[in-house]
């Protein structure tokens, strides 16, 4: 699917608005890829798809984005990116996420509850992924 999405114009939007990668450097591509992760988790459900598809856009993207940079032997800004989009891959999981439902049917909740608690709790466990790249990011990159 990310290759779909690869092919279609959506891309070459994507790619028009980073430009030249100079406003988007480091930390703020960081946040940058983390919201693409959660806006597709949150809009369809599914972590490995949102994974797979932020990933498949991001990856050309990554010397532009200033996150193609080495630490030692380690590829520390791609290291850093996969970490960005699994951060925003776990963001907000609610009724149309299978995961939603397994938890909701084993813990015995009713779907109010449900979405209350557990819908919270992944944006909670999300944005504190989220900042621990951050400052992560801010001081490797």
């Amino acid at each position: 699917f990310g290759a779909v999405i690869k092919g279609t114009p959506l891309a070459d939007y994507i790619g028009t608005l980073i430009g030249d990668g100079s406003a988007l450097k480091g930390v703020t591509a960081l946040l940058v890829l983390f919201g693409i992760a959660a806006l597709l988790k949150t809009a369809q459900g599914s972590s490995t798809a949102a994974l797979i598809i932020t990933s498949t856009l991001a990856q050309p993207l990554l010397p532009t984005l200033g996150l193609d940079g080495m630490l030692g032997s380690i590829p520390i800004g791609q290291v850093m990116a996969v970490m960005a989009i699994g951060a925003g891959a776990m963001v907000v999981s609610h009724v149309n996420d299978s995961y939603f439902w397994v938890v909701t049917q084993f813990s015995g909740m009713d779907v109010k509850t449900a979405y209350r608690a557990h819908t919270a709790a992944t944006l909670v466990q999300g944005l504190s992924a989220l900042a621990a790249v951050l400052v992560l990011g801010a001081l490797l990159l």
